[in-house]
């Protein structure tokens, strides 16, 4: 394992997060996409699509394709935001907050599953990796700075 590289490390186990759910979705005509995209969405407020792109880390294209397919499916509805004229909010309907439910317990085993198998302490470790990770990539630490490689 030493020598692999980070990114293919977090690939790779991306890779057999994202099998792993797809496999458990499949058993409920759903998808990793699919489930996250209903856990990201409030089941008693909704939620406004403008927040759901962030929230979800999506470009707005990929996100309203998975929101037309959600609503193909009878996941969602679209209502209009009494709040703001102009904004939609997206609400699941009762098959959707079933979807969501089962999403939300899969997510929840495999977190029990994971934390049975290694120590909290390594376990926060992995958090603080993660954060650094996503600070070097986000304030764009890594490539402006390329004399960190010298």
């Amino acid at each position: 394992m030493k020598d692999k590289t980070i990114d293919y490390v977090l690939r790779t186990t991306w890779l057999a997060v994202t099998k792993m759910y797809n496999e458990q979705g499949h058993k409920f005509d759903s998808t990793m996409a699919t489930g996250f995209a209903l856990l990201s969405i409030d089941p008693e407020k909704g939620t406004p699509s403008t927040s759901l792109g962030p929230k979800m880390g999506m470009e707005a294209t990929s996100l309203s394709r998975i929101i037309k397919n959600l609503e193909k499916q009878g996941l969602i509805e679209r209502k209009p935001n009494p709040e703001d004229g102009r904004g939609v909010l997206i609400y699941l309907t009762e098959l959707g907050k079933e979807k969501r439910g089962f999403s939300r317990d899969r997510v929840l085993i495999f977190n029990e599953a994971v934390r049975n198998n290694i120590s909290a302490e390594k376990i926060e470790h992995f958090y603080e990796v993660a954060e650094v990770i996503n600070d070097l990539i986000s304030n764009k630490k890594i490539y402006n700075n390329e004399s960190i490689l010298k």
